[in-house]
């Protein structure tokens, strides 16, 4: 039970054990979400199109229940670390209830939406019909998902890495073995197309959450979930939500910026609409890593400054910034030698890979600089700053990016969108590391 080890460990060790089994499950589902586009694809480029529209209102549900579940982790670890063991306790507890509320109306919500959404990026009905289908199953696992995100932030809260990392790894390996099961129909099972690709996402989702079930049922946590002892305390809720609202419009502001850019890109060409779900895909095998190092300094984050161990807080900073950079590096040597061999895995269209191509070695000289912002952002929910953090987001994905993509389109055409990503990267990672060290000095 003793958490002590977080502010005693030398920190390079102390950072790698805690991200590495991060960085390992998020490779695996950067893997799944690669292999899940694949299949996808096989069955028509219009179902690849569809699951793009799709995308932006899937991670308004992820953002939602995962932005929620930062409040739960980052509240927990500073209560640890300040020794209040019953906070910690209804932190888990009260935070585990709300986020499935959240997921209760994310299902009506998001489901009830889509076909006018969907209509609103394309004319094409064979599309918008394969978006409903899709999101009506995918969309109906949205309390499982919020539940599962609560249990893997309060395991991660308390340092249990490993079996996040377990479970993690456990639902995506399914989603990757059921979808060529469902979507094309092997074996005893019948041909489902894109519904199967969303049946096949919801049961991994649920094989991770019945693991989590069962590791918390079978070996106690630092935290318990005592229900009859839940304390709706004011202070309590707002804690969870000051952090979880803007960690929640920290992962919303994707599907914003994506929504934008379709918009942007659909007056030129359906083709460029379809890179950039593309790019979103590929993106995630080195964004999702990246976030593995946030996950794991999160919490190393929260106890040491609950504990007032503030140089420590920095040390922290630096290393999972060092290896975050490590990541960009080889997504930034990637997408510059084997652009088209990436693009290609999705689409056999010459005008799509084309597109897509010019669209990676552009995109991709941003990399680097976005670890700055992504470091940043994630150690300041950490640290309990959810509204600095939240500005780190918006200028990264609405205030730079959209109005730079706008304007160079007007003078570059579709490519002018690419641009605006770097630019916007560079201009952002500037000033993120001056939110950060402010907010810091601030509170130290």
């Amino acid at each position: 039970m003793e958490q002590t080890f977080m502010k005693e460990r030398p920190i390079l060790p102390l950072v790698l054990s805690m991200s590495l089994p991060m960085i390992l499950s998020m490779m695996v589902t950067s893997l799944y979400n690669i292999i899940d586009s694949y299949f996808v694809a096989k069955i028509s480029e219009d179902a690849m199109t569809a699951l793009s529209l799709v995308f932006p209102v899937q991670n308004l549900i992820n953002a939602v229940t995962i932005g929620f579940s930062i409040g739960i982790n980052a509240v927990i670890s500073y209560h640890l670390g300040a020794l209040e063991q019953e906070h910690a306790d209804n932190a888990a507890a009260l935070g585990l209830l709300l986020n499935t509320l959240h997921g209760i109306i994310l299902t009506f919500a998001c489901i009830g939406m889509m076909p006018f959404f969907l209509e609103m990026f394309t004319e094409n009905k064979e599309i918008v019909d394969l978006g409903v289908r899709y999101s009506r199953i995918a969309f109906g696992f949205a309390v499982i998902i919020s539940l599962g995100m609560a249990f893997e932030k309060i395991f991660q809260a308390v340092g249990k890495m490993s079996f996040t990392m377990f479970s993690m790894m456990c639902g995506c390996i399914s989603n990757i073995l059921l979808d060529p099961v469902l979507i094309f129909g092997l074996g005893p099972f019948p041909r489902m197309g894109i519904e199967g690709a969303a049946l096949a996402t919801g049961i991994g989702q649920t094989i991770s959450l019945v693991i989590y079930l069962v590791i918390y049922l079978i070996k106690p946590l630092p935290v318990r979930l005592r229900f009859r002892r839940l304390n709706f305390q004011r202070n309590m809720v707002l804690k969870l939500y000051a952090i979880g609202i803007p960690a929640t419009l920290n992962m919303a502001l994707p599907s914003l910026l994506i929504s934008a850019l379709n918009v942007i890109l659909s007056a030129y060409s359906q083709a460029y609409v379809t890179v950039l779900g593309i790019y979103y895909k590929l993106q995630t095998f080195l964004y999702l890593p990246a976030n593995g190092i946030v996950q794991g300094m999160r919490p190393l984050v929260g106890y040491n400054y609950g504990a007032s161990e503030h140089r420590r807080v920095q040390k922290i900073y630096r290393v999972a910034l060092l290896l975050a950079v490590g990541i960009m590096v080889l997504g930034t040597v990637l997408c510059q030698a084997i652009p088209s061999e990436l693009i290609s895995l999705f689409t056999s269209g010459s005008e799509t890979i084309s597109a897509g191509t010019s669209a990676l070695r552009i995109i991709s000289i941003g990399f680097l600089a976005s670890t700055v912002s992504v470091i940043s952002s994630g150690a300041l929910e950490g640290l309990g700053m959810g509204l600095p953090s939240l500005m780190i987001s918006l200028l990264r994905y609405v205030l730079i990016t959209i109005p730079a993509a706008f304007l160079l389109s007007r003078f570059l055409g579709a490519s002018g969108v690419w641009h605006g990503f770097w630019i916007s990267e560079l201009l952002t990672a500037a000033i993120a590391y001056v939110i950060y060290h402010r907010a810091v000095r601030r509170q130290a």
